[in-house]
Parts: C-alpha cells; sequence; structure tokens
C-alpha cells in the first residue's frame, strides 16, 4: 500500500519553512485591512486572492464527492504535475517510471528538475502491462505516471493492473484523468482513502470547455494535498479564475449535455472516417478524440491544413507510426473534415 508519505518526501521539502502571506496569517471578516500593503481602491481586485481558494474548494468537493481537504488546485495539472516532481524526487538521484506513449509533459518536467525518465512502452493495442512497468522501477523510482483514457491512444487502461501498480508500488502513483467525462469507466477518486499514495488529476479543460481559464485539479490524501499547498506559488489561481470556475460549476447540467453531444459525434465521426480508402485503423477511445492510422500522415495533414483544418501529427510517438489524432468537433467542424478528406486522393 505504499511507504509512508514523509518518508518520500525530499528531506529539504519536510524542512522546508513556506512563505506565510497575509492571508495566511488572517482568515475571517474585517472592516480595514491594512497588512497586505495593497491598494484601497478598485474593490475587490485589489486584495490578494484567498491562497487556498476555500470556497472553490467546497463546490468542487460537492461535485466530486471529495473532501475540501482532499484537493490542491493548480494552473492547469501541469503545476501539480511539477510539484509532485519536485516534492517527492532528488534531482540527479531519484526516477519517475511512465508508461510510453502518453502525455509528454511528464517527462518535460522530469526533465526539468533533473530527474531521470523511465518510458515502459504499451502493447501494440496500447493495452499496458503492469509487471513490465513493476519490472522498471526501482528503489529510486518514487513516482509513477498513468494517464487513463490515456492520450494519444485515447484508451482507458485496465483497473487491475492500475490496482497491482498500487498495491505493490511503493512510491505515489498518478492517474492522470484528464479526459474521464468522456469516459463510460469510472473515476479513481472513490479510491483515494483506500490508497494514500494515490493522487488523481482531473480539468477543467476538456468536459468543461475551459481550457484557457487554466485551471486544474488534484486530488490526493490531505497529507499530499498539504505538501502540494506547501510548495506551490501562494497565490496561484487568482480571483478572476476563481470565480469565473465557481459561477461554471453552476452548470454541472450544460456540461454533461456537451459531453453527451461529443460523444455522439465521435460515433458518427469514427464511422465517417471509417469509410475513407486511406484510412487503415481507427483505435477505441474513452476521450474526445480519435487516434487514427492512415496511408500518408504528412500529405493528409498538410492538406487538410492548406483548407486551414488543423489536427495533430502524432506520427512520431512510438506505436503510433502512420497516426493522426483528431478532436471531437462540433457536427459543422467535422462535416467539414469529413468533406475535406472525401477530396484527397492518395496514389
Amino acid at each position: 500500500m505504499g511507504k509512508e508519505i514523509s518518508l518520500l518526501v525530499r528531506e529539504n521539502i519536510r524542512k522546508l519553512k513556506p512563505y506565510s502571506c497575509a492571508r495566511h496569517e488572517f482568515k475571517g471578516e474585517a472592516s480595514v485591512f491594512l497588512d497586505a500593503n495593497e491598494n484601497p481602491m478598485n474593490n475587490p481586485y485589489n486584495r490578494y486572492p484567498d491562497p487556498l481558494q476555500e470556497a472553490l474548494k467546497r463546490q468542487i468537493g460537492s461535485i466530486k464527492h471529495v473532501r475540501p481537504s482532499q484537493i490542491m488546485l493548480g494552473v492547469g495539472s501541469d503545476e501539480p504535475i511539477d510539484l509532485i516532481i519536485r516534492i517527492f524526487c532528488e534531482p540527479k538521484v531519484d526516477n519517475i517510471v511512465a508508461i510510453d506513449p502518453t502525455y509528454n509533459m511528464y517527462r518535460v518536467c522530469a526533465d526539468i528538475n533533473n530527474v531521470a525518465y523511465r518510458p515502459v512502452l504499451l502493447n501494440d493495442d496500447f493495452s499496458f502491462n503492469a509487471d513490465r512497468l513493476l519490472d522498471a522501477v526501482d528503489e529510486c523510482t518514487k513516482v509513477v505516471f498513468l494517464c487513463s483514457p490515456n492520450n494519444p491512444s485515447g484508451n482507458v487502461l485496465h483497473s487491475d493492473g492500475i490496482r497491482k501498480i498500487l498495491n505493490s508500488f511503493d512510491g505515489i502513483t498518478v492517474i492522470d484523468e484528464a479526459y474521464i467525462d468522456f469516459s463510460s469507466y469510472p473515476s479513481w477518486l472513490t479510491m483515494l482513502d483506500d490508497y494514500p499514495n494515490l493522487v488523481v488529476l482531473q480539468t477543467f479543460s476538456k468536459a468543461w470547455g475551459l481550457a484557457s481559464v487554466r485551471c486544474g485539479m488534484a486530488f490526493a490524501s490531505e497529507e499530499i494535498t498539504a505538501y502540494l499547498n506547501k510548495v506551490k506559488y501562494p497565490y496561484n489561481i487568482n480571483l478572476l479564475t476563481q470565480q469565473f470556475v465557481s459561477a461554471q460549476l453552476a452548470h454541472t447540467d450544460r456540461k454533461d449535455e456537451w459531453v453527451g453531444l461529443l460523444l455522439k459525434q465521435r460515433a458518427v465521426l469514427a464511422e465517417q472516417l471509417g469509410k475513407l480508402p486511406f484510412v487503415e485503423k481507427i483505435y477505441p477511445s474513452d476521450a474526445n478524440f480519435l487516434l487514427v492510422r492512415v496511408a500518408d500522415p504528412e500529405g493528409i495533414y498538410n492538406q487538410l491544413v492548406n483548407k486551414g483544418i488543423i489536427v495533430r501529427k502524432r506520427n512520431n510517438l512510438s506505436l503510433c507510426l502512420g497516426c493522426l489524432r483528431i478532436t471531437v468537433g462540433t457536427t459543422e467542424e467535422n462535416n467539414l473534415l469529413i468533406n475535406e478528406l472525401k477530396k484527397i486522393d492518395i496514389d
């Protein structure tokens, strides 16, 4: 079930005395605030925001059925990814294990922090072998990253394999669920209390349609979130973001409607793509995109660009030879894509 969290944390982080801001030292209502060197004009934007976003976390906790103390909010999911590495991985000593191919920010953050990154190749169908992944783990492995549904493949990682990692690996297991709203499989949020070394990442960027707002969520035990909040910058989520996300949370029905529409369009798009002669394979997806293997990915990509339609080349990733990643758009956008693809003639 994992080592004690404090034993996994870098010694300097355990000893770290975090910056204490004015809003940490006084919490509550007052008539006059003269403690933070703020401009007294232009209320409420003259005031520093709540550094722990407590009101927003209460809303999120109610929707996600977790305790607010189990939530850390970051600038997208990338901030908690970086923080996890900084908290648990000693540069030039420890290492990270992750599936391959997957979301590239795990490797980028590892490289930035000078922490060795060990990719473990998935099977040809993008399923993963838990034993093979565990074989890559040694006494210096502090974190395992699992993206499920995975990017760029779109598939959910089998729960038995994930459970084996959680039960066998002593370090921190991170399950990145950026696309979980588009999946029929349940979230791992329900298992937080069973696995104190588990971190689940989710985001407002995908299903909620808030990519430009940059607000991600890390869910974990109170001990882990305490370390995340200790190391993060004091006012990482500004007031405008907190207020805007809070207002959006009142419209979960709209988010659910969007997800339903995108799931229908995903099925229609897959059916239409499957009729094209140069499409060799469409991989099953539990996300809001399709990974598609085609006969001439570079040529097709360039022809679409010339028509103002942008998809993502994934041809250079492991197991993705010949592949394009196509995000599910609106009905109109998907029709434009299919109509242009029908005009392409590949020798």
